[in-house]
């Protein structure tokens, strides 16, 4: 039976019944030893599901993102660990591979959310993060279509979205520092330009974790050298290469109805030359869309 055809209200029951089982088994459980945490709009699906095809990692049991560490986190680890794969799981992929399993999820306002890597820290003390990036003035346009499209953006004229942000995400991001109880709409859904700034998140995320734990990957080269890539990732999160290669897609693309407007895009180009600049030190040389 293909799930995307059954009923939502029936999903919810499976889903809550699952969750509950998955919370009282919870000891039994794995927890990640990495995460895929950004960014929003560029290619974290279709990294998510070439790194869960491969035969020693275990994905999540119902969704790639479970968002703990950002909007659940008051839900506690029990909540969390129950969204994995339990550990006899595990043991059947380490006894046929000779190699420990792995499990992970990919949430990708982990990358934004003040409070998300110190969380991280904190409760998975040795995980790894995967981030991706991409042109920012391309990313923010994507963002602007999906949020739209899901209903989430009534500003349908991309230009008009960025003006509102300003005033949308006053002082959202310093009461969501401050107040692990506050959650903010605007700030999950709306922050077009400020996305793109990936070094200042980056700065954080290295603040708590260690930078030696931060992986970043630009989405066009993983598009445009999809094996090569793959395996610089393996590589990172210590898993072994040749034993599948997985078909790599493109998903949660979506068409475009119009192009940007010239003079905007200029604009845009000209307020990220700082931040890519700043992104270099981590990529160890110019990002792609920079480049001649």
């Amino acid at each position: 039976m293909d799930v995307r055809n059954v009923p939502a209200p029936i999903k919810r029951v499976v889903h809550l019944g699952s969750r509950s089982y998955g919370r009282l088994t919870a000891p039994a459980r794995m927890t990640p030893s990495f995460l895929i945490c950004g960014g929003q709009r560029c290619g974290t699906t279709s990294l998510y599901r070439a790194l869960a095809a491969h035969p020693v990692v275990l994905k999540a049991v119902l969704h790639k993102g479970v968002h703990y560490f950002d909007t659940s986190y008051h839900r506690g680890m029990g909540w969390y660990r129950g969204h994995f794969p339990l550990q006899r799981s595990a043991e059947r992929i380490a006894d046929r591979y000779g190699v420990p399993a792995r499990t992970f999820e990919s949430s990708p306002y982990y990358m934004y959310h003040p409070q998300a890597a110190a969380r991280i820290a904190r409760d998975l003390p040795h995980a790894k993060l995967v981030v991706l990036v991409r042109d920012p003035v391309e990313r923010a346009y994507s963002q602007h279509a999906h949020e739209v499209a899901r209903g989430f953006e009534p500003e349908r004229d991309f230009g008009n979205a960025l003006a509102l942000e300003p005033a949308r995400l006053h002082r959202q991001e310093e009461r969501l520092a401050t107040d692990p109880a506050y959650y903010s709409f605007a700030h999950q859904h709306h922050a077009y330009r400020a996305r793109g700034e990936y070094a200042r998140y980056l700065s954080v995320m290295a603040q708590h974790v260690g930078r030696e734990r931060i992986h970043v990957v630009e989405s066009e080269r993983f598009f445009a050298e999809p094996e090569h890539t793959y395996d610089e990732v393996l590589e990172f999160l210590g898993l072994p290469t040749g034993l599948h290669r997985p078909e790599f897609a493109r998903h949660n693309a979506r068409p475009r109805s119009s192009d940007m407007d010239a003079a905007l895009r200029r604009e845009l180009s000209a307020h990220y030359q700082s931040h890519d600049n700043a992104l270099s030190a981590w990529l160890g040389r110019t990002p792609i869309w920079r480049r001649p």
